[in-house]
């Protein structure tokens, strides 16, 4: 049966490559409900994310050309400034237009795949690397919106992606590019749980841990810690549950480990994971599988009508395939996890977005285990499936690059440089780093320590990835002291203030 699955899943890919757009593969040949609306896009679409995770799985089937053609696509369709559209039509044109880091760094992903094997075939990504990575360091660590195309904010899933393509597309690039490049993904993996992670939260106490990694903390929890427990806003249910960022859990720290950031036994991991067992887990009889995140209403209604813009969510098969990469890098067989995500295919071995998880509604055909209205095929579904059988067999995740394990082994570093930029205007350093100053522009910068009044200007120099910076020698000063620096009227957005105060505090 694993077999069977193999070879459709292999076909469905196949079957989603457009013949035109030499390149272009759509996410499903079907529209979510489509029996119940009149959608012009649907899945006709062509998302970055979902076309490279397409392409690591077409490498794993022997189809380097075809991945080839992928990368071609995405180096056409890149704009100018170094990220992609949310998704859009075979030919480039938009149709959604938000703005997802996470797809601005899988493109470096599936360059740095393809160098790896040796099978980037003359193909020149320096550009592409560099561009896309200059977006990602000037726009991080909070992205627009989250993987499921929802929440602004902080988001590991994104955090991972983007570490993983600054670390890896680094090894395309000179210096200084290479070196900011490089301090950044070391800075934002060093910040991970500050900006993620909650502790001793009624949750926390409610399932017996520490601490667990959140869904996505807001923007503002950068600078501001308290900004976890406001109201994160779930916008696809007729009533928002009103639930803060710390009550919200998801799947994506899983990620972390897949990537090669934290290491599967990690405390942390291991207590996030027991969170999301006991809230998201939905055991089907056709085996396990797991929600979005608690209070998700992307699904069919309790009823079991169709999503109209509000909904219930429902478990979803690629998260099964997530959890088996986990459990293959805690040790474990990932052989049952293959086996739920077969069991779950619909007629002709078809892998649905949605499985249904609840009493048998006969008259909408939807019974537990098996496929909702949503999109199916799902072709992310199905490169998840083949990745994971080929991960079984390599006894180690097929995208996790060698270069980011050999940097971080799955460990977070203790950072130098602490990189302060316009959309991440950290407010504080920990002790024994130095704060870097990214700007988008050049600029003169006031910088004074404490109440002093001696104050020292200082000017930008290039600093690579397109940023200009000034480097503060504040590595030297005691917990709980503090610095200060002004940015010079016209080197920010005027939504920005232009004097900040940073402290010192232990690590």
């Amino acid at each position: 049966a694993l077999r069977d699955e193999l070879r459709i899943s292999a076909m469905v890919l196949r079957t989603h490559q457009d013949q035109i757009f030499t390149g272009a593969m759509i996410a499903s040949l079907s529209i979510p409900w489509g029996e119940t609306r009149n959608e012009r896009g649907g899945y006709h679409l062509v998302w970055p994310r979902d076309l490279v995770e397409s392409a690591g799985a077409l490498l794993m089937l022997g189809a380097d050309d075809k991945a080839r053609e992928i990368l071609r696509y995405l180096i056409a369709t890149q704009l100018d400034d170094g990220h992609w559209y949310q998704n859009q039509w075979l030919g480039g044109k938009p149709y959604w237009q938000g703005t997802q880091l996470d797809e601005a760094a899988f493109p470096v992903l599936l360059a740095a795949e393809l160098a790896a094997r040796g099978a980037l075939d003359g193909i020149e990504v320096g550009d592409m690397v560099f561009r896309a990575l200059a977006f990602i360091a000037l726009n991080g660590p909070a992205s627009d919106q989250d993987r499921w195309e929802e929440n602004a904010g902080v988001n590991t899933f994104t955090l991972a992606i983007c570490i993983a393509a600054l670390v890896s597309g680094a090894d395309f690039l000179n210096d200084p590019d290479r070196e900011t490049a490089l301090a950044i993904a070391d800075f934002w993996n060093s910040r991970i749980e500050s900006w993620t992670v909650v502790r001793d939260t009624a949750l926390a106490q409610q399932h017996g841990v520490a601490g667990y990694y959140i869904r996505t903390a807001p923007p503002k929890a950068i600078m501001d810690e308290e900004a976890v427990h406001r109201q994160l806003p779930i916008k696809n249910r007729l009533q928002d549950p009103g639930l803060s960022a710390a009550e919200q859990v998801s799947t994506d720290f899983l990620q972390l480990v897949r990537f090669g950031l934290r290491q599967a036994d990690d405390p942390l991991i291991r207590d996030s994971v027991r969170v999301v067992d006991a809230m998201l887990k939905v055991e089907t009889p056709n085996g396990p599988a797991w929600y979005r995140y608690n209070g998700d209403g992307y699904g069919e209604h309790r009823d079991g009508s169709a999503f109209d813009g509000t909904g219930h969510g429902r478990p979803w098969p690629l998260l099964t395939g997530e959890r088996g990469h986990y459990e293959l890098l805690a040790g474990n067989d990932p052989l049952p996890y293959l086996d739920a995500m077969a069991a779950m295919a619909g007629r002709g071995g078809m892998l649905p977005e949605q499985v249904w998880d609840t009493k048998p509604v006969p008259e909408r055909r939807l019974y537990p285990g098996r496929a909702t209205g949503s999109a199916m095929p799902l072709v992310w579904a199905h490169a998840e499936f083949i990745k994971l059988a080929y991960s079984r067999a390599a006894g180690r995740p097929v995208d996790q690059l060698d270069t980011v394990w050999r940097r971080y082994e799955g460990r977070a570093p203790k950072a130098v440089l602490a990189v302060w930029t316009p959309k991440a205007p950290v407010d504080t350093v920990f002790h024994g780093e130095s704060l870097c100053i990214c700007l988008p522009q050049p600029a003169t910068l006031r910088f004074r320590i404490g109440d002093a009044p001696e104050v020292t200007e200082m000017h930008t120099t290039p600093a690579g990835l397109g940023l200009h910076r000034i480097t503060l020698p504040v590595e030297k000063l005691g917990i709980g002291e503090s610095f200060h620096f002004t940015i010079e009227a016209g080197a920010l957005d005027e939504k920005l203030q232009s004097d900040y105060r940073i402290d010192v505090v232990e690590f």
